[in-house]
C-alpha cells in the first residue's frame, strides 16, 4: 500500500452516491480531489496533476472515452493514468477505454478492497517510472558532461601539441646546429644531455596526447596486420636493438585478431622497448602468441631480472601511483603500461604479465579472435 496523502487522486463521477462512497474509500489514503464531469476533470487535471484519475465512462457533458482522449492529447495530463468505472460489461467498450489511454477498468459495483488493490498497482508503476524517467535524464546529463569533458580533453591536447611540442621541436633544430658548430668536447656533452632531456620531453607530451585520444576517441576496430605492425616496431627500435645488442625471435605469421592497427603498434613498441632496457645482458626476447578459447594472447618474453610477486601487482596499478611505481621498477613500467592497459581493454582485451626472479618475464595481452 501506498504511504497515506504521498498521492493525489482526481475522482470524476456526477453520480453522488457513488462519489461519496469512492470518498469515505479513499480519503485516509490519499489525497482526494473531484470533478463532477469531464469538462471540469479537464481543468482540474492541469491545474492539480493528479498521480492517478479515476473516471466513469457515462456522464453529462463530456464523456469518459473523449475526456481520456483529450487528457491524453495534452503534453501536460498526457502522463496520468486514468483507471475507468463502468457497469458496462460490453467487451467493445472495455477495448475503447484502452484505445482512448485509459490504463484499466474497474466495474460496477465498486468493491472497496479491488478499487485500492488497482489503485495501488497503477502508483506504483506510475512511480516507477517516474524513477525510470529521472534515472533516464541523470544518464544524458552525464553523457552530456562526458561529452563536454571529452571536448575540453581534446582541446587540451591541442594545446599541448601547440604550445609544448613545436618548440621542442624547434629546440632540437637549434641543438642540431649547435653541435656542428661546436668543437668542445664537454660542451658537445652538455647539448647531448640537453638533446636527451628534450627527447624525454617529446616522449612524455605524446603520451600525454595519446591517453587523451584513447579517452575520447571512438575506435572502429578492425583485423591488424601483426607481421607489418612488428616489422614496423623493430625497424623503428632499430637503434635501441644495436645499443644493447638485443635480439629478437618472431613467428612468421600471426591469428587474425579484432584491434586498431596504430594502437596496437603502440602496445607492440611499449613491451618490447621495456625488455630491451631492462631485460637481460644482452637482451633475448621472444614474441609470441596463444589462443585462449574467444581470445588470443600476444606476449613478449625477456631473459631480465623478473618480479617478485608483490612487483607484479604494483605494474597494473592505478595511474595515481606512476611515479612512485616508475621510481621503484623503472620508466616503462608507469605511464607505459597505463597506455598499455587502456588501449587494451578498450579493444576488448586485458593485460597481465607472468614472471619469476631469474627467470625473466613474459607480458602479454589478449585481444578477441575473428571466427
Amino acid at each position: 500500500m501506498n504511504n497515506s496523502k504521498q498521492n493525489t487522486l482526481l475522482i470524476v463521477e456526477d453520480e453522488p452516491v457513488n462519489l461519496n462512497i469512492l470518498i469515505s474509500y479513499l480519503r485516509d489514503q490519499y489525497n482526494v480531489q473531484v470533478a463532477r464531469d469531464g469538462r471540469e476533470a479537464l481543468v482540474q487535471a492541469n491545474n492539480v496533476k493528479p498521480d492517478l484519475i479515476l473516471m466513469d465512462v457515462r456522464m453529462p457533458k463530456l464523456d469518459g472515452f473523449e475526456t481520456c482522449r483529450q487528457l491524453k492529447n495534452n503534453r501536460e495530463t498526457s502522463d496520468i493514468p486514468v483507471v475507468f468505472m463502468t457497469s458496462l460489461t460490453d467487451t467493445e467498450d472495455k477495448v475503447k477505454g484502452f484505445e482512448v489511454g485509459a490504463v484499466d477498468y474497474i466495474t460496477k459495483p465498486i468493491q472497496y478492497k479491488e478499487v485500492l488493490a488497482r489503485i495501488s498497482a497503477q502508483l506504483g508503476l506510475r512511480n516507477l517510472q517516474v524513477i525510470l524517467e529521472q534515472q533516464k535524464l541523470a544518464i544524458e546529463q552525464k553523457n552530456q558532461e562526458l561529452q563536454v569533458q571529452n571536448m575540453e580533453l581534446n582541446a587540451f591536447a591541442q594545446i599541448v601539441v601547440n604550445d609544448l611540442k613545436k618548440p621542442l621541436i624547434r629546440q632540437a633544430g637549434f641543438t642540431n646546429i649547435l653541435k656542428k658548430e661546436l668543437a668542445n668536447k664537454e660542451s658537445l656533452n652538455f647539448l647531448q644531455e640537453i638533446d636527451q632531456s628534450r627527447n624525454e620531453m617529446v616522449d612524455v607530451v605524446d603520451d600525454m596526447v595519446l591517453l587523451v585520444n584513447i579517452r575520447t576517441q571512438e575506435v572502429v576496430v578492425e583485423a591488424p596486420d601483426m607481421v607489418s605492425i612488428i616489422a614496423g616496431v623493430r625497424h623503428k627500435l632499430t637503434a635501441l636493438i644495436n645499443k644493447h645488442n638485443g635480439t629478437i625471435i618472431a613467428p612468421a605469421s600471426w591469428p587474425i585478431v579484432w584491434g586498431y592497427s596504430a594502437w596496437i603498434e603502440t602496445v607492440w613498441e611499449i613491451y618490447i622497448t621495456n625488455a630491451l632496457l631492462y631485460g637481460g645482458k644482452p637482451p633475448k626476447i621472444e614474441l609470441g602468441f596463444d589462443f585462449d578459447e574467444k581470445q588470443i594472447k600476444f606476449w613478449v618474453s625477456d631473459n631480465g631480472r623478473g618480479f617478485t610477486d608483490e612487483q607484479q601487482k604494483q605494474l597494473f596499478a592505478p595511474m595515481s601511483d606512476i611515479t612512485k611505481i616508475e621510481a621503484a621498477l623503472g620508466k616503462g613500467y608507469g605511464l607505459k603500461l597505463s597506455i598499455v592497459r587502456l588501449i587494451i581493454e578498450k579493444c576488448g582485451g586485458q593485460i597481465g604479465v607472468k614472471s619469476r626472479i631469474g627467470r625473466g618475464s613474459t607480458f602479454y595481452f589478449t585481444l578477441p579472435a575473428i571466427g
